[in-house]
């Protein structure tokens, strides 16, 4: 390394950041309040079906604002898509919706835009609503074609009724159907998989998580982390989330997921509760880095 190199961040820590105003206006200094090094953001209503073109200038501003400041962007889709119902409106909104999350990530320079994986609903089975998830969801991976164009990163939920994918052993099928596409990648919610059933606070809970991901998805499949604690016990099946170490994860098995080899390089952004100026976001990701730092 010269003298003149930064050197590398293990894992950036930041958070979801709001953009309303605008996203450099607003989600840049947001993320300078947090002290974030990284940050996430949604550029459509997370729980609507519109798909707003953006601002340029905006679009400019804020890309060139985390180049210069080293953030790495990722966007989070709406919440409402979902490949796997058996509503032909929703099915063909979700195909938009995403598309649209993709095409603004690569305008705004995000690494990656995260979907949540999804369910089979209408009581049909969940092989049904994985080969329609399969058929949609290909022709939006095979499009992205171009080297700036963000990955898709598959973030499994917390197990809520006819889940596609919660436990981390259902990705393997999902990457399968997906072909293991080269843009596909993996956002792991810490909250998400410890109420699917992953007990993180166990004896190697958060060893054998990690190396059943990379197992079933193969290496360098895991791109972000979305580090949130959990109000409900392992297996509870409800995502509601608490700030970092106030939860029934604590603080233990974050700094073990921060130094653990399979996490080396990848971001780790809070989705906490916090108020407007950013308070509860801040301890939090000042609690992570001295984590990491230990």
């Amino acid at each position: 390394m010269t003298t003149n190199e930064t050197p590398r961040t293990r894992n950036p820590i930041g958070g979801h950041v709001p953009v309303a105003g605008g996203l450099a206006a607003t989600g840049i200094s947001y993320a300078a309040e947090i002290d974030a090094e990284a940050l996430q953001v949604f550029v459509a209503n997370p729980r609507g079906w519109a798909t707003p073109a953006g601002n340029p200038e905006q679009d400019a501003a804020f890309r060139a604002a985390c180049a210069e400041r080293g953030l790495p962007a990722y966007v989070h889709a709406p919440y409402l898509i979902n490949f796997g119902s058996h509503t032909e409106e929703t099915a063909r909104k979700s195909v938009l919706s995403l598309r649209h999350s993709l095409r603004r990530g690569r305008a705004i320079g995000a690494l990656g835009v995260v979907v949540h994986t999804g369910a089979a609903t209408g009581g049909r089975p969940r092989s049904v609503a994985m080969e329609q998830a399969r058929t949609l969801m290909m022709p939006l991976l095979e499009a992205l074609t171009h080297e700036d164009d963000p990955w898709l990163l598959l973030e499994p939920t917390a197990g809520q009724g006819a889940s596609l994918c919660s436990q981390v052993h259902e990705l393997g099928p999902y990457f399968e159907a997906l072909e293991y596409h080269p843009k596909l990648g993996v956002c792991l919610d810490t909250c998400h998989v410890f109420a699917a059933g992953h007990d993180l606070t166990a004896p190697g809970g958060v060893d054998s998580t990690l190396r059943e991901l990379v197992e079933v998805t193969g290496p360098g499949r895991l791109r972000l982390i979305h580090a949130n604690d959990s109000k409900d016990v392992a297996g509870a099946h409800k995502d509601r989330h608490a700030n970092i170490g106030t939860g029934h994860i604590g603080q233990g098995p974050f700094a073990e997921l921060l130094a653990h080899p399979l996490t080396d390089g990848v971001p780790l952004v809070v989705e906490t509760p916090s108020d407007k100026k950013g308070h509860g976001h801040a301890a939090d990701v000042a609690l992570l880095k001295k984590l990491r730092d230990a």
